[in-house]
């Protein structure tokens, strides 16, 4: 009895030690959203809708992703689900377990792809700016070479972060992560005014008011917003999980990730107006000091920011195939190995994966973050209630503008597809 009762305490005392505090949260969530690097592509955005109208959709998306966010939560209650997965499961049967296995799947490999290909594009430039003579060293040579930095950083930074199995032990690197963002937003409002006069766009129709590409850029800030694959992750990694407390926690985040988002935005616009490019560092010279340290920081974003999708991709499979079975250390390494190595594989060969990411993200990031949350909230609620009900009302809403930006995203990139631009460039 002794025995028995010392193992309860221990547990017990396990329990309430668990998990991390909120600021912990805080990190990995703001990191989740502005460490994936779209908010790079937000001056561009700002371009294709016009001044104004890209400042309202920044500040209402930002608004919806809050509350799209916290009602997976609050789902998951209703529901007595434990993940996403779970939750479409008891609203649409296997047809939206596979659904939303398939997006959550392929947001989240996407993205990491997509991360691997940003390391190769920004920390070779950042190398030759410091070393200006290693590619001429013979053997050093190799440190200044894309598909080795790639590998370096993922096996040696990217694949031991992503061996953990709890995501708040990932605060430190995230809040990392956040320094590294803080960094690229003041070098770009640092240096942006400072620009050869070459470089500068026009003043001329500078504060537009709506613009021809409003559908892309809304788009383009909704991918940069989404982190609902990670929202009960995050959530189950309070040390006290209550709706108040991650309540909090997405407020602040979202917050913190407009504020900087919304910086970003005008402070490079206003310079750049129409030579804004997708990736508003390449509107930089190559010799500019500062920058160079902000596309380090963009990189290391990367392999930081990488290992968060990882978990999604594993949590997803884990529920999806095992989710009746006992936790295997076998096959937590297994999946962890394949999922991080293939994604290592496609930025190796892969400089730009053209249409296929867009169609992928964009649609996987809709669906994710307005349309599957708000039609599960209109199945959990009292069904007595008609859809035009306060209740219902603003979920009605919320998936009709979701599969309105789905429909047209998809309608655009596919169109892109059967352009030269639309295919994958291979860098073998």
């Amino acid at each position: 009895m002794i025995g028995e009762n010392e193992v309860d305490l221990e547990e017990i005392a396990a329990k309430r030690t668990a998990g991390g505090g909120m600021f912990d949260s805080i990190a990995n969530m703001a990191n989740s959203i502005l460490g994936a690097g779209e908010h790079i592509c937000l001056p561009y955005a700002i371009r294709q809708a016009g001044f104004f109208t890209g400042l309202f959709l920044l500040v209402v998306l930002c608004g919806v992703t809050d509350w799209t966010i916290r009602l997976i939560v609050i789902n998951a209650k209703l529901s007595g689900g434990h993940s996403y997965i779970d939750i479409m499961t008891h609203c649409f049967g296997s047809t939206g377990r596979a659904a939303v296995s398939f997006f959550q799947f392929s947001f989240a490999f996407g993205g990491m792809c997509a991360f691997g290909i940003i390391i190769g594009d920004t920390l070779p430039q950042v190398v030759r700016a410091v070393f200006p003579k290693l590619p001429t060293i013979p053997i050093l040579k190799i440190f200044a070479n894309r598909q080795f930095l790639i590998a370096l950083c993922t096996v040696g930074v990217s694949y031991p972060l992503s061996l953990y199995r709890d995501i708040h032990k990932l605060s430190r690197a995230s809040g990392l992560a956040l320094v590294g963002m803080l960094i690229i937003v003041i070098s770009v409002l640092v240096e942006g005014p400072h620009v050869p006069v070459e470089l500068k766009g026009t003043q001329e129709g500078m504060y537009s008011v709506v613009e021809p590409g409003i559908f892309q850029a809304i788009g383009v800030i909704s991918f940069a917003f989404v982190c609902h694959h990670n929202s009960l992750l995050i959530y189950g990694s309070l040390r006290t999980p209550t709706l108040d407390r991650f309540a909090k926690v997405t407020h602040i985040s979202t917050l913190l990730s407009l504020v900087s988002c919304a910086t970003l935005a005008i402070s490079a616009y206003v310079v750049f107006t129409d030579k804004t490019q997708g990736n508003i560092l390449n509107n930089f010279p190559q010799n500019d000091t500062l920058i160079n340290v902000a596309r380090f920081c963009f990189g290391l974003n990367m392999f930081t920011t990488l290992p968060l999708e990882l978990f999604v991709c594993r949590e997803v499979v884990e529920q999806y195939f095992f989710s009746h079975e006992a936790f295997s250390p076998q096959r937590h390494l297994f999946f962890t190995t394949v999922i991080l190595f293939s994604s290592m594989f496609v930025a190796l060969i892969t400089c730009d994966l053209g249409v296929m990411l867009e169609i992928t993200g964009g649609v996987s990031a809709t669906a994710l973050a307005f349309i599957f949350p708000a039609a599960c909230y209109i199945k959990l609620v009292d069904k007595k209630l008609p859809w035009y009900s306060r209740t219902k009302l603003p979920a009605v809403i919320c998936v009709a503008f979701g599969v309105t930006v789905m429909s047209i995203s998809l309608f655009l990139a596919l169109a892109k597809s059967w352009s030269p631009e639309g295919s994958a460039k291979l860098c073998v």
